[in-house]
C-alpha cells in the first residue's frame, strides 16, 4: 500500500509515520506538509533517508498538487490541521482555511481519483464540554463545539461524512482524546511545563487548574488509526480514548514531582475564554469491533515523556528560539 499522510511533520503525524514504517516495512508513505510553525522536519530526521518515505512541501488547499499526489497513492490519512485553541481564539482564519477548506480539497481529490480510501483524524473537542457526572463522549454524542478550533474540526467531520453519503467515498473518522508523547510542540501543556521547568521557569496553570482531560499516548492513538485504516467499517466513526482522566493540576503535580519541585513553581493565570471543563472518551466500540484499547499506562507514558524532553533539549530549544525554522527552510531549499 502507498499512503498519503497529510500533516506528517507535526507531532501526531510524524509519530504515525515512524510507527507505520516500522510495522509495515513494505508499504510506502508520501508526507505532504506545509511546514507551518508546528511542522518540523527534524521530527523525522531518523527516517528521512528511508527509501519508502518521501516528503513533499505543500498546502492541502493546493488542489493541483493534492490531486497529483492523491492519484499516485492508495489511501489518504488526514492529520493536517491547525490545532491550538488559544491561537484559534486570537484569529480563526487559518483554522477555517486549513481544517475546512483543506479537508474539502483532499476529499475532492479522493473522489476524482476513483474514490480513494480516506481516513480523517479528528478530536473529542467537537463534542463540547462534559459536567463532572456526565457520561463520556461516544460515537453518538451530539456535536457541540465551543472554540473556533473545535468548530472547524466539527465542520470537517461533517464534510467527510457527506462525501460518504453523497459520493460513496470510502471514509472513516477517528475522534481522539488529548495526545502526549515525544516531539509534541512545546506550546502544549505537558511539553510546555516540562521545558519550562528545565529552564528554571514557572508553569502557567489556567484558572483553578481543575479542568479535566482524558490523556492517550500518541503510540496508542496511532495504533488505533492503523487498525481503523485496515479493518474499520467504511462510513463509521471510532472514538479513541486513554482511560486516563486527569485534572490539569494532577498533571502539573506529577511533572513537578519528577523534577523534585513544589507548588511554588506554579503560576496561576487568567482562564482561557470558553475553556471546556471536562473531556472523557468511551472507546468501547473500537474495543469491541477491532480489539483495540490503550496499552500504555498514563504514569509510565508521562514519565517516559518527561525523560524524552530532558534527553532531547536540542530539539525543543531550537523550536523555542525559532532556529529550527531557519535551519530546515535552508536545508529544504538546497535540495
Amino acid at each position: 500500500m502507498k499512503l498519503l499522510i497529510t500533516g506528517g511533520a507535526g507531532f501526531i503525524g510524524s509519530n504515525f509515520i515512524r510507527y507505520y514504517l516500522k510495522n509495515h516495512p513494505n508499504d510506502q508513505i508520501v508526507n505532504l506538509d506545509k511546514l507551518t510553525y508546528a511542522g518540523n522536519l527534524e521530527n523525522l530526521k531518523d527516517i528521512e533517508n528511508n527509501s519508502n518515505y518521501k516528503f513533499v512541501k505543500g498546502d492541502i488547499c493546493d488542489f493541483d498538487l493534492v490531486n497529483k499526489l492523491v492519484g499516485e497513492v492508495d489511501a489518504i490519512i488526514n492529520f493536517a490541521a491547525e490545532t491550538h485553541v488559544d491561537r484559534s481564539i486570537i484569529d480563526s482564519g487559518d483554522f477555517v482555511k486549513t481544517n475546512i477548506e483543506g479537508t474539502r480539497t483532499l476529499l475532492d481529490a479522493a473522489k476524482l481519483n476513483g474514490n480513494k480510501r480516506f481516513h480523517h483524524v479528528s478530536t473529542d473537542e467537537v463534542f463540547g464540554s462534559l459536567g463532572p457526572e456526565d457520561k463520556a463522549f461516544n460515537e453518538k454524542t451530539p456535536y457541540d463545539p465551543r472554540s473556533p478550533y473545535s468548530a472547524s474540526k466539527a465542520a470537517s467531520d461533517h464534510l467527510v461524512r457527506s462525501y460518504y453519503h453523497s459520493f460513496g467515498l470510502p471514509i472513516t473518522i477517528s475522534n481522539c482524546s488529548n495526545n502526549y508523547g515525544p516531539y509534541q510542540f512545546p506550546e502544549k501543556l505537558i511539553p510546555l511545563f516540562v521545558t519550562n521547568l528545565i529552564e528554571g521557569k514557572k508553569v502557567p496553570v489556567y484558572g483553578d487548574g481543575l479542568n479535566v482531560r482524558d490523556w492517550i499516548h500518541v503510540d496508542d492513538h496511532n495504533r488505533g488509526v492503523d487498525l481503523i485504516l485496515h479493518n474499520g467499517k467504511i462510513g463509521e466513526t471510532y472514538c479513541l480514548g486513554g482511560a486516563s482522566e486527569k485534572t490539569n493540576l494532577e498533571i502539573t503535580e506529577f511533572i513537578l514531582n519528577e523534577f523534585g519541585q513544589g507548588e511554588e513553581m506554579i503560576e496561576y493565570v487568567k482562564d482561557r475564554a470558553g475553556h471546556d471543563r471536562r473531556y472523557a472518551v468511551d472507546f468501547s466500540k473500537i474495543k469491541k469491533e477491532l480489539d483495540w484499547q490503550p496499552r500504555i499506562k498514563f504514569e509510565d507514558g508521562l514519565r517516559q515523556t518527561v525523560e524524552w524532553y530532558k534527553n532531547n533539549q536540542q530539539w525543543w530549544k531550537k523550536i523555542k528560539s525559532g532556529e529550527y525554522k531557519d535551519y530546515y527552510k535552508k536545508q529544504y531549499e538546497e535540495r
